[in-house]
């Protein structure tokens, strides 16, 4: 017991060494190309505060009286007896009771804090690799099922899907969906965006649910089709359930691979997370920064990832 922990000490000890190699190697190289670091510039991309001005919508006479927190309420009743209520600090009112005013008059502001666009990118980044997770995950279930499919039709489509969107490069498929097909049909650069990761995710999906149904004993379809079941319950019911256990951890890396991939879709103008980096760099020249803030989100949604993988697989073996 002291020897095994002696051996975790030690790799752990190399492991502390190692990353303190790494952190003065970075540091070395920045020092040699004279790079000042400017961390202070990220968070405001983050999120920041503004303030927001509050206008009415058309003439009134205003009406003005406290609130809480330094902050007034301000009322214009129109001529027709509508009002509309504000509340804004009270350091910034523009007006006092009696004044009338129209709908250019500004009557104060209030800091409100703004998600930035960081944070926007992110979540774009997470909706697309979504959407084109759950699309691929439904176009690789049956390019799968074509795959061994006996009828030769099926098995010629589903072969020619997959050798064609896996031997070309997801850059080249995305400029033809959003420039070639986007355009004849009108899609906006989202879908365009989803549906050309989709059709890409699907090939490799497709590729791992033939081989789990593949490594299903034979005998068990055969067995389900002499208790009377027809073929699409039996996959349903009997195969699928088993491969799916089976072919969990590369289908994690593979969806792991798509958000990822993900990223290239900033090259038809949607402002995702690489995107949204290449636009705060613009701003700020802050380059090494920002690029190591956006890898650091993208392990985050990976990581993520494969927490809840693992998670439903210790599920599954427990279920076992």
């Amino acid at each position: 017991m002291a020897s095994e922990l002696t051996q975790k000490t030690f790799w752990f000890s190399c492991l502390a060494l190692i990353l303190v190699v790494l952190g003065w190697g970075l540091t070395e190289m920045t020092d040699r190309i004279n790079y000042k670091w400017y961390w202070n510039r990220v968070p405001q991309y983050f999120f920041f505060t503004e303030n927001v001005e509050h206008f009415p919508s058309g003439p009134g006479v205003v009406r003005v009286t406290p609130a809480e927190d330094q902050r007034s309420r301000v009322e214009v009743t129109a001529e027709n007896g509508a009002t509309e209520s504000f509340k804004v600090l009270t350091d910034t009112l523009e007006v006092k009771t009696g004044d009338h005013v129209s709908d250019t008059d500004m009557l104060g502001s209030n800091p409100t804090l703004s998600t930035g666009i960081l944070i926007i990118g992110l979540i774009t980044t997470l909706e697309i690799s979504v959407y084109a997770s759950l699309l691929g995950l439904v176009i690789g279930l049956f390019a799968g099922l074509g795959r061994i499919s006996k009828n030769p039709m099926l098995k010629g489509l589903a072969t020619i899907y997959v050798e064609i969107i896996r031997g070309t490069p997801l850059l080249v498929q995305i400029f033809i969906f959003y420039f070639f097909i986007g355009s004849i049909m009108e899609f906006d650069r989202f879908f365009a965006g989803v549906m050309a990761l989709a059709i890409f995710a699907g090939a490799y999906v497709a590729e791992i649910i033939r081989a789990g149904i593949q490594s299903i004993n034979p005998g068990q379809m055969e067995a389900a089709r002499s208790l009377g079941m027809n073929y699409l319950q039996a996959m349903v019911t009997i195969i699928l359930p088993q491969a799916f256990k089976r072919i969990l951890p590369p289908l994690a890396g593979q969806f792991i691979s798509l958000i990822k991939d993900s990223s290239l879709v900033s090259v038809i103008a949607i402002t995702d997370l690489t995107k949204a980096g290449r636009e705060v760099i613009t701003s700020t020249f802050a380059t090494f920064e920002i690029w190591f803030t956006v890898a650091g989100m993208y392990l985050v949604l990976t990581f993520s990832l494969s927490m809840v993988v693992r998670y439903i697989e210790r599920r599954f073996s427990v279920s076992d």
